[in-house]
């Protein structure tokens, strides 16, 4: 997946504006100050502009944010800054851009950004109700986008909006959402013709951006390398297993049913033989190293248990393998989220993968590997599904709070029916996705 001629050229113009408006130069800290003691004073277009990401939920959560609110940044031209209040900045501490940073610096004016909520004043929500918003926010130091995955209809006209109306004034726009909105961006008309020309391939926006983006440390790298390197490097096929858990952090048996039932299904992982084969010779036998990630061990024990008590059907040699399993989400905490972020890149180091429905962290690995993965529907009433799982249609996230208006003939819509590349994710109904038509 090679990125477009248009979207590096849109890359290479985007690029100095984050040393010449960044944390530390004198543009930032003039816009700052007026941030702090708020007068409007004449500020005139062109000056720098910012969009501060607050995001939030688990790492897979924040990783999808953070992809959507650059590429909003990129199409509007601001400069992107992240709330400094989580882990990412010591995950991802090998930043996109030279001599500056994309971290919110710590004495911003706003001090406890993740109360903000789309009741202030200042939200896109209140202001987009009021005839008068143009000349409101000439009045107002910021502008708050309530992008929550469970936001309301006002919130989600975000997602229309051209900039020819009241957020091009706004020099702050502080943003806060859980999720992946890129979707939505594709079908506002202001932006279609340039994501056209960034992203001929409609399939690839999230591998592209995140491969831009996200360089882990070499601390995190180095648990990526050594841990490929020791058991999945050297076998002739390498299968991802995403397993995330919603019904509390113990593990089901209809949970391993599920996985058993899927990579049998769709013969990913081969069948065993109940009775016990004459002796054999396993030199030249096909290798499958099989990489679960889980914060339970159990599927991983039980999976591991059966390919080792067993011989398989084809003769192949199954190995399996769990990284960590910290049996609790602990979100935010640095430890475990570099944890998580070497299995999500593990993930995407393998040659096939099966995840998880509704889970941004399988998003996050299938989405940087370039895979399209099987992915197991959420199962209800503790009742493995029929079928287990699906193909997706491509490897792009699911946006889960979709809007459900059409920007161009300004009324509700079916927003999975509008353009041929955003249709409905496989694993949530009516949730959208971009997909590259036939």
């Amino acid at each position: 997946w090679s990125p477009s001629a248009h979207l590096i050229k849109r890359l290479r113009q985007h690029e100095p504006l984050q040393p010449q408006c960044g944390p530390g130069t004198e543009a930032y800290r003039a816009v700052a100050a007026r941030f702090r003691s708020w007068r409007r004073n004449g500020t005139k277009d062109g000056v720098c502009r910012y969009l501060v990401l607050v995001p939030y939920r688990g790492l897979g959560n924040r990783i999808l944010a953070a992809a959507s609110a650059f590429l909003y940044a990129v199409l509007t031209d601001r400069v992107q800054l992240l709330d400094g209040n989580t882990s990412m900045g010591e995950i991802f501490s090998c930043e996109p851009f030279p001599g500056t940073s994309w971290l919110l610096p710590q004495h911003f004016p706003i001090s406890k950004l993740h109360n903000l909520t789309g009741d202030v004043r200042e939200s896109y929500r209140n202001l987009v109700q009021n005839d008068s918003a143009a000349s409101l926010v000439s009045r107002l130091p910021y502008v708050f986008v309530d992008l929550d995955h469970s936001c309301t209809y006002h919130d989600k006209l975000f997602c229309c909006d051209d900039e020819r109306q009241f957020l091009r004034r706004a020099p702050w726009l502080l943003m806060r959402t859980d999720g992946y909105f890129v979707p939505a961006l594709f079908l506002n008309p202001a932006h279609q013709d340039e994501l056209d020309r960034m992203f001929p391939r409609k399939d690839s926006v999230f591998y592209l951006l995140a491969h831009y983006l996200f360089h882990p440390t070499n601390k995190v790298w180095g648990l990526i390398t050594r841990f490929h390197s020791s058991y999945l490097r050297d076998s002739d096929e390498r299968l991802g297993i995403q397993v995330r858990v919603f019904d509390g952090d113990t593990p089901f048996q209809h949970i391993l049913d599920q996985i058993l039932a899927c990579t049998s299904q769709e013969h990913l992982l081969p069948d065993v033989v109940t009775q016990e084969p004459l002796r054999r010779s396993m030199a030249g036998a096909r290798s499958k190293a099989v990489l679960t990630t889980c914060l339970s061990s159990w599927s991983y024990e039980n999976i591991r248990w059966k390919y080792w008590q067993s011989a398989t059907a084809t003769v192949e040699v199954v190995s399996v393998y769990q990284q960590s399993h910290e049996e609790h989400q602990l979100s935010g905490y640095t430890t475990h989220d570099m944890k998580a972020v070497a299995e999500m890149y593990l993930l995407g180091m393998t040659d096939k993968i099966v995840t998880s429905g509704w889970s941004t962290f399988g998003y996050v690995g299938h989405g940087l590997g370039g895979l399209t993965p099987w992915i197991m529907f959420r199962p209800e009433n503790h009742t493995t599904p029929y079928p287990p799982c699906r193909r997706a249609k491509s490897m792009e996230p699911c946006m889960h709070g979709p809007p459900f208006y059409d920007c161009r003939a300004k009324h509700g819509a079916d927003t999975g029916k509008l353009v041929p590349h955003v249709q409905h994710c496989e694993d949530m109904s009516l949730r959208l996705k971009l997909v590259h038509p036939e």
